[in-house]
C-alpha cells in the first residue's frame, strides 16, 4: 500500500499574504492615499503619509508553498487561505477545507477514474468513515483527495477506502499506467472499452442465432454486464453509499432477468457503460484546462553554475531549483518557476496565463511568471520563486480552492439528490406492491413497470447539471485570463447590477508622473526637484518613486537626507544638510496664501494631485514649492466602462484622492465617483450600495481587500497586492478592465446554462416517469434517458468552454 510521502505536522494557524517592505523605509500614506492606505490608514484623505507597501510584481513572490499538483501522493503545505464570507441576500455558507488542527496531519493524493462531482462524493463518504480522519475533500478539478488525519496514524487505510469504493490512485496504479505506455494506440483502446465491446459482442451473436439458441447468449451477456457494475454497487454500499446508480442498475437488471427480459436487461447494461465512458469523456474535456495548465511547467531545466574553471551547465529536475538560481531558456521552452530577467531585454508568450496573444517585451529586471515561453532569443533568468510555489501552482491551487465554494444551486441539488434516489426506490416499491395486492394486477407488469421506475430514480443528470456547467465557466474563463474562484462567486457574479471600482492601480495605471513643479520662492525648479526626490528615496508608494524617477530623468545630482520619518496624517520629513524639509498633503498646510491655495484648486480640477514641498523654519512649514502629478488612466478604461453599461451595470469610483482630482477623472470616463474615503470609508459606502444592489468591488490595494471583502463579490486586479488577491473572489490575470464584462456575461451564461440543464434533467424525467407508469415505455427506454439526459446537459455545459 502506497503511503503519502510525507505526514507533516501542522499547526491550525492560516497563512496570510504579507507585503514586503524594506526596514530602511519611511512610512507614507498617499498623496492620493488611494492605492496604499493601509487597512488601518489614521491620517485625512488626503494627507501625504504614504503607507509604503510594494506591489504584487510577481507571482508568489512573498507566499508560502500552496501544495502544486503532484503526481503522486504526498502531504500539502499546512498553507490555507481564508474563505471570506460577504454580506449579500442569501447567501449560503461556503464549505472551505479548514486548516488542520494542531497535532493532525495533511495527505493528499491524485485519484483516478471519476467521471463526475458524484464521484467525488462517493470517496468523500468512504474516506470519511475511516477512523482517524478529521475531515476529507475531493478536489473534483484537480483530481486531488485531501485528507486530515488524527496524530500518529498511518494513511494506510485511507487508500484502502479509495481502492475498496472502485477507485484507484495514481501513485498505486503508476506502474499500470507505464505498462500502457508501451502499448500499441488499438491496444489501449481495447483495453479502456473492453466492457462495453466485449459485452455489445455477445448481444450481436446471440441477436443472431434462433430464439433458444440466443436466449441462454443474451442471460451470459447481462451477466457478463452485470458482473463489474454489482462488484462496483457493493463496494460502494459497504462504503457508506448504498444508493449509487451501480446499485440502481443491478436492481434494474437482476429483476429484468427473473422476468425473463434477458435481452433488455443487457441492453441496459451496454446504455450504461457507454454512459459512462461518455460522461469520463465530458469529465476530461472539462478538466482539460486544468490539465494543460498543469503541462505548462517543465520538468527540467538548464541551470548555471559559476565554479573556478567558469560557468557549468547542468540538467537539473524543476523541483530542484531555488531562489538564487540563474537558468537559461531557449526560444520556445517554457520557464519552469518565476524568475527576474538578466538580460536587457526579452519577448515571452504569456497567453497561457493571462490570455493575451501578444508576446509581451521584458526589461531587465523584470519578473516574469512561470509557464511563460520566451519568444525569440535564448535568455538567462534568475529564479525567484521556491518550489510549489510559483505562479502556475498558485493558479492550481486557486482553482482547487474554487471547489470548496459550490454555487448555492450546487449545494441545494446535492442535498435534493441525496433524498431523490431513496424516495424514487420507495415509490418504484410501491408501484411493485400496490396494484398487484390492492387491485389484483399482474405481478410481472407492474415489477416490470417498477424496475422502469428504478432506473428513472438515478439522479446522475440532476447532480451533474450543476457543477458541468460551473467546472466549464471556470476553465473558459481561466483561458481567457480571468480566475474565479468557484461556483459561488460565478453565481454571485451574475447577479451583480452594481461595480465600484478603486482609482489608483484599477482605472489608473497606478504609475503617475510629475506633471508640473511651481517654485514659490524663487529658487529653481531642479533644485526642489532635487530636495524633494531626496525625502521621497526608498519609497515604494507609486507618487513617491514618480518624484524620483522625474528627478533621474533630468540627470539631478542626488542629494542625501537624513532622519527619514513618516508624519502619521500628514506626510512625510527629512533633513538635508541640517535643515528639515517636509513634503505634506496641502491641507496640512496652514500658511499657504489665498494664491497658492487657488493655484493648488486650479491643478486639482484637472485630475491631478497635488503635494507642498515645506522647509520647517520656527516650528511652522513655508511652503517653497507644489508638485503636481497625474496618473495615466488605462487606455481601456472608457471602453471597459461603455461595455459594462450595455450590460445594464451601473460604475462608481470610491477613491481615497482629493474629490476634485477624483471628479475630473469620474468625468472623463462617465461614472459615479465619491472621493476622500479611508479604507473604513470605502466598507461604509459599500455596505450603503449593497443595502439595495449588488455590488462587485475592483481594486488593486491593501486598503480595498475590506472593501472587497463586504462586497457581493470581490474582483482584484492582477498586479494587485498578495492581500488583495487573496481576499478576492476572482482576479483578471491580464490586467485589463475589459475582462470584467466578459467575465460578468460569462457567468450569466453558465447560470442560464445550470437552469437549461436542471430543466432538461428534471423535464425528461417527469415524460418518462409518466410514460414508464403508464408502460409506453420499458427498461432500455428508460436507461436511454437518463443516459441520454446526462449527455444532452454534459453536452450543454461543454459549449461554455467555447465562450469568447
Amino acid at each position: 500500500m502506497s503511503k503519502s510521502c510525507c505526514s507533516t505536522q501542522h499547526a491550525a494557524a492560516p497563512i496570510k499574504a504579507v507585503s514586503k517592505a524594506s526596514s530602511t523605509e519611511h512610512q507614507h500614506n498617499s498623496h492620493c492615499c488611494d492605492s496604499a492606505a493601509p487597512v488601518s490608514c489614521c491620517g485625512g484623505a488626503t494627507s501625504h503619509d504614504h503607507q509604503d507597501h510594494e506591489k504584487c510584481d510577481s507571482p508568489g513572490d512573498e507566499e508560502p508553498p500552496l501544495g502544486g499538483p503532484h503526481s503522486q501522493s504526498c502531504c500539502t503545505a499546512n498553507s490555507s487561505h481564508d474563505h471570506h464570507d460577504h454580506d449579500h441576500d442569501a447567501q449560503a455558507p461556503v464549505e472551505p477545507l479548514a486548516a488542520p488542527t494542531q497535532g493532525n496531519s495533511r495527505h493528499s493524493w491524485q485519484v483516478m477514474g471519476m467521471d463526475c462531482p458524484s464521484c467525488a462524493r462517493k470517496i468523500e463518504t468512504a474516506v470519511s468513515r475511516v477512523n482517524g480522519v478529521q475531515q476529507a475533500r475531493v478536489l473534483f478539478a484537480t483530481e486531488k483527495l485531501v485528507v486530515d488525519l488524527a496524530p500518529g496514524l498511518s494513511p494506510d487505510p485511507v487508500t484502502a477506502a479509495v481502492l475498496a469504493a472502485g477507485f484507484q490512485l495514481k501513485g498505486i496504479a503508476q506502474s499500470a499506467a507505464r505498462s500502457e505506455t508501451n502499448r500499441s494506440p488499438l491496444m489501449n483502446l481495447l483495453s479502456k472499452y473492453w466492457q462495453p465491446l466485449s459485452l455489445a459482442s455477445l448481444m450481436l451473436v446471440a441477436a443472431l442465432l434462433p430464439g433458444e439458441i440466443g436466449q441462454p447468449l443474451f442471460t451470459l451477456a447481462t451477466l457478463w454486464g452485470l458482473w463489474p457494475i454489482s462488484r462496483k454497487a457493493w463496494a460502494l454500499t459497504k462504503s457508506g453509499s448504498p444508493f449509487a446508480i451501480e446499485t440502481l442498475m443491478t436492481v434494474a437488471a437482476v429483476g429484468a432477468l427473473f422476468l425473463g427480459e434477458t435481452a433488455e436487461a443487457a441492453m441496459v447494461l451496454l446504455l450504461f457503460m457507454l454512459g459512462e465512458h461518455l460522461e469520463a469523456y465530458a469529465a476530461g474535456r472539462a478538466r482539460a484546462g486544468v490539465t494543460a495548465l498543469m503541462a505548462l511547467v517543465p520538468d527540467k531545466a538548464l541551470r548555471i553554475r559559476t565554479t573556478a574553471a567558469g560557468e557549468v551547465r547542468e540538467e537539473v529536475g524543476a523541483d530542484e531549483l531555488r531562489p538564487g538560481d540563474i537558468i537559461e531558456i531557449a526560444p520556445g521552452a517554457r520557464l519552469p518557476a518565476d524568475a527576474r530577467l538578466l538580460d536587457a531585454l526579452g519577448a515571452f508568450d504569456e497567453s497561457a496565463l493571462t490570455g493575451e496573444s501578444i508576446p509581451v517585451e521584458r526589461r531587465q529586471g523584470d519578473k516574469v511568471p512561470a509557464g511563460s515561453l520566451a519568444a525569440d532569443r535564448v535568455l538567462r533568468l534568475e529564479v525567484v520563486s521556491e518550489p510549489g510555489n510559483n505562479a502556475i501552482d498558485r493558479i492550481l491551487h486557486l482553482i482547487e480552492e474554487a471547489e470548496s465554494q459550490r454555487a448555492p444551486i450546487e449545494r441545494f441539488i446535492d442535498r435534493f439528490s441525496r433524498w431523490y434516489t431513496p424516495a424514487m426506490m420507495l415509490v418504484a416499491l410501491l408501484v411493485v406492491l400496490v396494484p398487484p395486492l390492492a387491485f389484483g394486477q399482474s405481478w410481472d407488469e407492474w415489477v416490470y413497470r417498477g424496475l422502469a421506475l428504478l432506473l428513472i430514480g438515478c439522479p446522475c443528470a440532476l447532480v451533474i447539471s450543476t457543477p458541468a456547467a460551473v467546472t466549464s465557466a471556470l476553465a473558459a474563463a481561466t483561458r481567457q485570463g480571468a480566475l474565479i474562484k468557484g461556483g459561488a462567486a460565478l453565481e454571485r457574479l451574475a447577479h451583480i447590477d452594481t461595480v465600484a471600482f478603486d482609482k489608483t492601480g484599477t482605472l489608473t495605471l497606478g504609475k503617475p508622473q510629475l506633471t508640473e513643479l511651481v517654485s514659490l520662492n524663487g529658487q529653481s525648479n531642479g533644485e526642489l526637484l532635487a530636495l524633494a526626490a531626496a525625502i521621497e528615496q526608498g519609497s515604494h508608494h507609486p507618487l513617491a518613486r514618480a518624484v524620483v524617477a522625474a528627478a533621474n530623468e533630468q540627470g539631478l545630482a542626488q542629494v542625501e537626507a537624513r532622519d527619514l520619518r513618516a508624519l502619521p496624517g500628514m506626510g512625510v520629513e527629512g533633513r538635508i544638510n541640517g535643515e528639515l524639509w517636509q513634503l505634506l498633503a496641502p491641507s496640512r498646510v496652514a500658511t499657504l496664501s489665498k494664491d497658492q491655495q487657488a493655484q493648488i484648486a486650479m491643478l486639482e480640477q484637472q485630475g491631478k494631485t497635488v503635494v507642498v514641498l515645506c522647509q520647517s523654519s520656527s516650528n511652522q512649514a513655508l511652503p517653497v514649492a507644489l508638485l503636481a502629478l497625474r496618473d495615466q488612466i488605462r487606455p481601456e478604461a472608457a471602453a471597459a466602462l461603455q461595455e459594462l453599461n450595455r450590460l445594464g451595470l451601473q460604475s462608481i469610483m470610491l477613491t481615497g484622492d482629493n474629490p476634485r482630482a477624483a471628479e475630473a477623472i469620474a468625468t472623463e470616463l462617465g461614472m459615479g465617483w465619491r472621493a476622500g474615503l479611508l479604507p473604513e470609508n470605502k466598507v461604509e459606502e459599500i455596505a450603503k450600495l449593497a443595502s439595495t444592489r449588488k455590488v462587485a468591488m475592483i481594486g488593486d490595494g491593501i486598503n480595498d481587500a475590506p472593501a472587497m471583502k463586504r462586497a457581493s463579490i470581490g474582483i482584484a486586479m492582477g498586479g494587485g497586492t498578495d492581500v488583495a488577491l487573496e481576499t478576492a473572489d476572482a482576479a483578471l490575470t491580464h490586467n485589463q478592465l475589459g475582462g470584467i464584462a466578459a467575465m460578468i456575461r460569462l457567468s450569466r451564461s453558465a447560470l442560464a446554462n445550470i437552469h437549461q440543464n436542471i430543466a432538461l434533467a428534471l423535464g425528461l424525467k417527469a415524460i418518462f416517469l409518466v410514460t414508464s407508469l403508464l408502460g409506453i415505455t420499458g427498461l432500455w427506454i428508460a436507461v436511454l434517458a437518463d443516459t441520454g439526459a446526462t449527455a444532452l446537459v454534459t453536452a450543454n455545459a461543454l459549449r461554455l468552454l467555447r465562450k469568447r
